[in-house]
């Protein structure tokens, strides 16, 4: 979510050359059609889930800059040791401007496909549940990283998109996965935590990006694979 430049690679690089390998199986995949049940259920063709894809891992480098946050002083608890005794103390400390900006490939992308899938199955009820319950378990299990932001385990945001959206949807399964799952991991990594900007002083803020891309990266995958292995859903 935070990261110290604009323009930055949001996970490391073992793990950004697993994500290439992901997406050029799924090449493979979709030349040989294994998918193709998948990417009609998502309403969307082969090519356009391709460019998606594409779009949505080369636009994890880039940032867009919406706002900034002003330098500031605050009062934070210091620990001094006085003859043996510990005694916490407050200090006044400056607060570096922050930038809060916006990741292409880990907000913009999932958004605007979430919207589009919205408004063609018409499944506002249902997936805004779904997406409420994945986005307040992501926000107990984001963890904050003192100079980084928040941090999110890469692979349980799809496993608990995949239990909501069987739970929840009666119709269009991989719709509300990949809606609720990108959605929610978004609320409840990113913006619910926007308030810990001072606790975590980092000076640029990346909603969908760094320790949160990884996640709705690979729910947008899961939720292609997931569609097609529930048939008639």
């Amino acid at each position: 979510m935070y990261s110290n430049q604009m323009n930055y690679l949001p996970l490391t690089l073992p793990f950004f050359i697993f994500l290439v390998g992901v997406f050029v199986a799924l090449i493979i995949l979709l030349q040989l059609q294994l998918l193709r049940f998948a990417y009609v259920r998502l309403g969307i063709s082969s090519r356009a889930a391709l460019l998606l894809l594409l779009v949505s891992l080369v636009g994890s480098y880039i940032n867009i800059p919406v706002a900034h946050l002003p330098e500031e002083q605050v009062v934070t608890p210091q620990e001094i040791d006085f003859f043996g005794m510990r005694y916490v103390v407050p200090e006044v400390a400056d607060w570096p401007g922050t930038i809060i900006a916006v990741n292409v490939g880990g907000a913009l992308v999932p958004c605007l496909l979430s919207l589009y899938l919205l408004i063609k199955n018409n499944l506002w009820i249902r997936a805004s549940i779904a997406t409420a319950l994945v986005a307040a378990v992501c926000y107990m299990i984001a963890t904050p990283v003192e100079g980084f932001g928040i941090s999110i385990p890469a692979f349980v945001p799809p496993i608990i998109t995949t239990i909501i959206a069987l739970m929840i949807a009666d119709r269009n399964v991989a719709a509300v996965a990949y809606i609720s799952g990108s959605l929610g991991t978004l609320i409840g990594a990113d913006l619910l935590n926007l308030t810990n900007l001072q606790a975590m002083g980092a000076p640029v803020v990346s909603i969908g990006g760094a320790g949160t891309f990884d996640g709705i990266f690979l729910t947008g995958i899961l939720s292609v694979i997931f569609a097609s292995f529930v048939v008639g859903r």
